[in-house]
């Protein structure tokens, strides 16, 4: 199981990108800026948890490629 966050700041095109925080990655938004999405098996179930705040969510390309379409 993984750590996940959100964004809570949209990137220019509006989405709010989720991140894989136990795989380090280097894009992780500031601890001030992060949503815990708490611990999932995989990208998919924390961008549905995360669309329930942020319904444009995606996955980072960097952490959480598989998840993201844009």
């Amino acid at each position: 199981m993984n750590q996940f966050c959100v964004n809570k700041n949209a990137q220019a095109g509006g989405e709010h990108e989720v991140h894989n925080v136990t795989s380090l990655c280097p894009y992780l938004p500031d601890p001030l800026n992060r949503l815990d999405l708490g611990m999932h098996q995989n990208c998919s179930t924390a961008v549905s948890k995360a669309k329930r705040t942020y319904p444009n969510s995606d996955g980072c390309y960097y952490c959480a490629r598989a998840c993201h379409t844009r």
